[in-house]
């Protein structure tokens, strides 16, 4: 559903995303940063939340069905969605149920629709990481290569300028942000300020020189380290480049067409951390292609053997840094730049894996209940979503 405003702000949106739907979206990277949020913070606000308990089959290759007809406790979940049309607590845009093949339930408020790319945030990091699956299975990589030194793939590397320590780190630590590179703000600031002398591969090249030294104290956790250099793998391996790539061996195979992917103004590359936007549906179509295996419409699209591990627990992390938890969350852990929780119901712990971004933005996979969810926000990094879950859907969906 397009809102159409008669002030001028409104004709920018509609223009917007008339380009959008037309592809126009996959060409715009003239695009600032600062006008890539605008074009969503302009989207009018709903009156009234969308709910539908019955989604329409739009032929997008996503199978639909009827909430409390094939599945789930549908006076439960419309509850939850009447709560949410009012709650300051956990502010959403749209929230998206898939059960058992079917898309079950759709909701569109605030900036929400169901046919307008939504900002990713940083489950931007999970797409990066489910392109280089893709390229796995293509044959450009292998798994046996993600636990090789980087100087293995990114062939233009000069391993003699290197810190001490940066010669031994694998894209495996990259993939679960553990590569120990510690830049300063002060050369960070300095990539930023002259872009020209850092594309491609000069800038892993950049952070393999100026970081501290590579030891296995620092070789911890820290959330975003490793994401650029899993792009510059992508870009690496790949037959063109690493944004073509993306288009025609990922997106368009999954028939996503409607999208923005930014360039990173440092490597020139496609921003892998953030500032990707996609829609919700499309978001759903991830899911369920994560959520078997790496099957697309019965087509092997991501590697196998890469998408286990990807949404596996690779890491464990402390409770304190559960993003979206409660009572009801533990366990949280980290695989390949995808979070994983355990979210308990009664007597039982249901394994969930998610992408998971800034202001709501949330692809969650619960395997053992073939159960996705997804949803989107912004103004939102308060939210305990994956409570959510564990109180209220996944009752709704035992029996």
């Amino acid at each position: 559903t397009l809102y159409i405003m008669k002030n001028r702000t409104g004709l920018i949106v509609v223009l917007l995303l008339l380009l959008t739907k037309s592809g126009f979206a996959q060409q715009k990277d003239e695009l600032t940063v600062q006008e890539f949020y605008d074009s969503f913070s302009n989207i009018t606000i709903l009156k009234e939340a969308f709910i539908d308990a019955s989604p329409e089959d739009r032929k997008d290759g996503i199978k639909v069905g009827e909430l409390g007809v094939d599945s789930g406790n549908k006076e439960m979940i419309l509850k939850l969605a009447q709560e949410m049309t009012t709650s300051t607590d956990t502010i959403i845009d749209s929230f998206l149920i898939h059960h058992k093949g079917k898309l079950l339930f759709e909701f569109y408020n605030r900036r929400g629709r169901i046919d307008v790319i939504h900002p990713q945030a940083s489950a931007t990091k999970s797409l990066t990481s489910l392109a280089l699956g893709r390229a796995i299975e293509l044959g450009y990589l292998t798994m046996s290569d993600l636990d090789k030194p980087l100087t293995k793939v990114l062939k233009e590397l000069d391993p003699t300028k290197f810190i001490a320590g940066a010669e031994k780190i694998t894209l495996n630590q990259a993939l679960t942000s553990t590569t120990g590179i510690r830049i300063s703000d002060e050369q960070r600031e300095k990539m930023e300020q002259t872009p020209s002398l850092f594309q491609g591969q000069r800038h892993v090249q950049a952070m393999l020189e100026h970081s501290t030294p590579i030891t296995e104290a620092s070789q911890v956790f820290k959330y975003g380290d490793g994401v650029d250099i899993a792009m510059q793998v992508i870009d690496a391996v790949v037959p063109g480049s690493a944004k073509d790539f993306i288009k025609n061996e990922f997106f368009n195979k999954m028939g996503i067409t409607d999208y923005v992917w930014l360039t990173d103004e440092i490597n020139g590359l496609p921003a892998s951390g953030w500032r990707s936007s996609i829609t919700s549906r499309d978001m759903i179509k991830l899911g369920v292609m994560a959520i078997n295996k790496g099957k697309w419409n019965g087509k092997q699209l991501i590697s196998e053997a890469y998408i286990t591990k990807a949404i596996s627990r690779v890491l464990r992390r402390d409770e304190v840094d559960v993003f979206g938890g409660g009572k009801d969350v533990s366990n949280q852990g980290y695989g390949y730049f995808w979070w994983n929780g355990d979210l308990s119901y009664g007597n039982k712990s249901y394994y969930s894996a998610s992408a998971q971004g800034g202001g709501g933005q949330y692809i969650v996979l619960i395997e053992e209940l073939d159960l996705i969810i997804v949803t989107t926000g912004h103004n939102n990094d308060g939210n305990a979503f994956l409570q959510i879950i564990a109180e209220h859907i996944i009752p709704a969906f035992l029996k």
